[in-house]
C-alpha cells in the first residue's frame, strides 16, 4: 500500500494529562510516599460534586482520617475525586479570544486551566512522581475559604539526559488553515522544533485535509533535519477537514515507528474545526484505541486559529490519555517548543489521580473549582485499569476548593491522596497528607502569598467568564486591579497579561473593544 496515499485503519492513543493533588498542612503539614501494589486497594466512595454539602458526623466518628490515611468509609458527599490534568489550551484560546474583541464561550472555560497557566513557587520532589503541598485563605464571602491543592514534578533534566523521542506530527491542512494564524503558525512550530530536537529523535510527518497521507514516515534527525524542513515547507491548505482520518494515520504511523525505550507521541497541530469523516471523539477513539495500551503512544494536541475546535480537542486529549495547549503566534510556539519541550516529551507519572476526603465534623460544604470533565468515581481510585493523568517534567499543578467550615470549626478539614504509577515500572505510588483549620485562617487579600493570590484571580477570572456564582467573586474592575497590583509585586509578565485579559473583558461587556493581550501565561 503506497504509504503516501494511504487512509488508516490501524490503531490510536491518546494521553492526557492532568490534576490535582493534595496534601497537608496545619502550617507545614504532613506527608507519605510509599510505592503500593497497584492489585489492592480500593477508593472511597464517588467524587466531589459542586457544592457538596455535608450530613452530620456520626456520634462514633466513624470515617475521620487518622494518621495521614485516606478514608475508607467517608460519606460520598465527603470524597472528592479526579484525574490529574496539565492543560492549559483553554485558557490561551480565551486570551485569543478577548484580543479578537470577543468575549469567550461560556462551554469552553475551564477554570482549572486558567489557573494551571501560572507558575506556583511549589517545592519539587527528587525523582519521578510529585510533591504536593497545600494553603489557603478566607475569601470575602461568609464563612468561605479557598485551599489551595498542588504537585510539582521534578524539573526536567539536560537536553542531553532525557530518553530519545519519536514524534508523529499530524498536521491539519485543511482549508480552513489557510487564514493566517494557521497553517503558517503550525509550519514555523514545526521549525523551531526541527531546531530543538536531537539527533538521536525521530520524526514522521502526516497531514490531512479530506484524506490523510504521510510525506515522511519515521526518520531519525541525524543528518535528516533538511528533509524534515522540506517536508513540512511543501505542506499547502487543501480542502475539508477530516480529523479522524489524520488521527488514524498519525497512530499508525507511530505504531510502525515506535521505538523502545524512547518516548512515544502523536502531535496533533489543528483547529480541530472537523466536518468530514468521522466528527465525534469517541467514534475516533474507538476504532483506534489499542495503541495507547499496547505500546504506550500518548497525544499532544496543539491547538490554533480565531475559530478553533475546543470541545473536539479537549476531549480526544482527555479520553487518549493527551493533554492540549493552544498558540497564537510565534512567541508562544516557541514557548511551547522550546522552553516547555520536555514538559511535553518526557513523563514522570502515568494515570495519576487524586482522591480528598474532607471532614465532615469541620467541613459543612465544598466546591472543586472546575475539573468537572475530569471526575473518576470514588470507587476507582485504586483501580489502575481506570484511566488517570499524564504529567511531565517541570510541570506543576493546581486546584482550588471553595469550602465552607462549621461554626466555631478547628482541627482536621481533609485528607488528600494522590496515585499514580511509575512510568517505566508501571508500579504504583502514593503520596498523601493532611491539612488543618490553622493552614487556610488568614485573609486572601490581606495576609496570603503573591502566588495564592494570582491562582485565586485567575480562578474568579474564569468562574465570571461561564457566568457562575462562586462565593467571594470579586467584579471584573476589582479583578483587574488586583491583578496589575500582583503584576507589579512578582514582576511576572503574564500576570501582567491575566491583568489585560480581564481588564477586555470588562470593557467588552461594556461595549467597548480592547487589542490583544499579548504572551502566553507560564507552565509550571
Amino acid at each position: 500500500m503506497d504509504r503516501r496515499a494511504r487512509t488508516y485503519r490501524g490503531a490510536l492513543a491518546l494521553l492526557l494529562a492532568g490534576g490535582i493533588l493534595m496534601t497537608g498542612c496545619s502550617g507545614q503539614g504532613t506527608t507519605d510516599d510509599s510505592a503500593v501494589d497497584s492489585s489492592t486497594g480500593r477508593g472511597g466512595p464517588a467524587g466531589g460534586r459542586q457544592p457538596s454539602a455535608a450530613p452530620e458526623q456520626p456520634a462514633d466518628g466513624a470515617g475521620r482520617a487518622e494518621d495521614g490515611a485516606a478514608r475508607e468509609s467517608a460519606a460520598p458527599d465527603y470524597l472528592s475525586t479526579f484525574a490529574l490534568d496539565v492543560d492549559t489550551a483553554s485558557y490561551g484560546y480565551a486570551r485569543r479570544t478577548l484580543g479578537d474583541g470577543r468575549l469567550p464561550a461560556a462551554d469552553t472555560v475551564r477554570p482549572e486551566e486558567f489557573v494551571n497557566s501560572f507558575r506556583q513557587g511549589y517545592e519539587r520532589p527528587k525523582g519521578n512522581g510529585f510533591a504536593v503541598s497545600v494553603d489557603g485563605a478566607r475569601s470575602d464571602a461568609a464563612d468561605w475559604s479557598l485551599v489551595r491543592v498542588g504537585l510539582a514534578t521534578e524539573a526536567a533534566s539536560g537536553a542531553g539526559e532525557r530518553p530519545p523521542a519519536a514524534l508523529t506530527f499530524v498536521v491539519d491542512i485543511s482549508g480552513s488553515m489557510s487564514e493566517p494564524g494557521r497553517l503558517d503558525l503550525a509550519k514555523t512550530s514545526l521549525g523551531i522544533l526541527a531546531d530543538e530536537l536531537r539527533d538521536d529523535d525521530s520524526v514522521s510527518l502526516v497531514t490531512f485535509s479530506e484524506e490523510a497521507e504521510t510525506r515522511l514516515p519515521m526518520t531519525r534527525l541525524r543528518g535528516n533535519r533538511t528533509k524534515l524542513r522540506d517536508a513540512v515547507e511543501e505542506m499547502e491548505p487543501a480542502e475539508s477537514t477530516n480529523v479522524a482520518a489524520g488521527v488514524q494515520q498519525g497512530y499508525e504511523e507511530a505504531v510502525e515507528g515506535h521505538r523502545k525505550g524512547a518516548t512515544n507521541r502523536v502531535v496533533l497541530l489543528s483547529d480541530a474545526l472537523a466536518n468530514t469523516g468521522e466528527t465525534e471523539a469517541d467514534a475516533i477513539l474507538e476504532r483506534v484505541g489499542d495503541a495507547r495500551k499496547e505500546y504506550g503512544i500518548t497525544l499532544f494536541g496543539v491547538g490554533v486559529g480565531s475559530d478553533y475546535g475546543d470541545e473536539l480537542m479537549e476531549r480526544l486529549t482527555n479520553k487518549g490519555d493527551g493533554n492540549t495547549t493552544y498558540i497564537a503566534d510565534e512567541a508562544q510556539a516557541r514557548k511551547v517548543f522550546v522552553d516547555q519541550l520536555p514538559a511535553h516529551v518526557e513523563l514522570r507519572a502515568r494515570d495519576a489521580k487524586a482522591q480528598v476526603a474532607f471532614d465532615r465534623e469541620t467541613v459543612q460544604q465544598f466546591e472543586l473549582i472546575g475539573y468537572e470533565n475530569r471526575k473518576v468515581a470514588d470507587d476507582d481510585f485504586r483501580d489502575d485499569g481506570v484511566d488517570g493523568g499524564e504529567v511531565g517534567p517541570g510541570h506543576t499543578v493546581t486546584a482550588l476548593y471553595a469550602v465552607r467550615l462549621r461554626e466555631g470549626a478547628s482541627g482536621h478539614v481533609a485528607t488528600a491522596t494522590v496515585r499514580w504509577l511509575d512510568p517505566k515500572t508501571r508500579k504504583a505510588h502514593e503520596e498523601t497528607g493532611s491539612v488543618e483549620t490553622g493552614a487556610i485562617g488568614g485573609g486572601l487579600w490581606d495576609d496570603a502569598g503573591a502566588r495564592l493570590q494570582v491562582t485565586a484571580v485567575a480562578a474568579y477570572f474564569a468562574d465570571t467568564l461561564r457566568g457562575g456564582g462562586l462565593p467571594g467573586t470579586p467584579e471584573l474592575g476589582e479583578l483587574a486591579t488586583r491583578a496589575r497590583k500582583l503584576a507589579s509585586s512578582t514582576e511576572d509578565s503574564a500576570v501582567e497579561r491575566l491583568a489585560t485579559m480581564i481588564e477586555q473583558a470588562d470593557r467588552i461587556r461594556s461595549g467597548g473593544g480592547d487589542e490583544p493581550p499579548g504572551g502566553e501565561g507560564e507552565l509550571g
